[in-house]
């Protein structure tokens, strides 16, 4: 019998005039981006701890605490290469990933596949197994106001060996 497990995932980081926006391994170009320790992936941030959690390996403050000057403006999409090899190494394979990002702006619609095409080339999974959504909060809360973004993830994980 397989085992089969699931993870949920959550970040949120500020948005500030100026800053550079990284979304699903991709830059954004807005006159707003991500303030974080890292590039402040928010998307790649939830899906890191969604499969953390998945595996019992922690969370990514743990992994890569902020405290941490190795990890200040690091790409995030280094620190998903590594949580996906720990997953793996502990026999652990993707099943899928599905995702949602709230905001208000800018509109990510026309970005979504790029960011699924990214995901998925830095999981080595298909292009099937990567579900990104968006959403906004109809200008209510700190993602209407524009002033912070919000990544919620799922996935599911299942044993490739005893």
């Amino acid at each position: 019998m397989k085992s089969i497990r699931t993870g949920i995932g959550f970040d949120v980081h500020k948005l500030a005039e100026g800053a550079e926006f990284w979304l699903g391994g991709i830059q954004l170009d807005h006159h707003k981006g991500a303030v974080g320790h890292s590039d402040a992936d928010v998307l790649i941030h939830a899906i890191c701890d969604a499969l953390l959690g998945a595996a019992a390996l922690g969370d990514i403050g743990k992994l890569f605490p902020d405290t941490d000057a190795k990890y200040k403006g690091i790409d995030s999409k280094i620190l998903l290469r590594e949580v996906i090899k720990r997953v793996r190494e502990k026999g652990y394979e993707i099943s899928n990933i599905d995702s949602v990002v709230a905001l208000q702006a800018p509109k990510i619609k026309p970005h979504i596949p790029t960011m699924c095409e990214c995901l998925a080339k830095e999981l080595a999974v298909d292009l099937d197994q990567v579900s990104v959504k968006a959403t906004t909060t109809e200008q209510m809360g700190f993602e209407g106001r524009e002033e912070g973004v919000s990544a919620y993830a799922s996935v599911l994980i299942y044993k490739t060996a005893n």
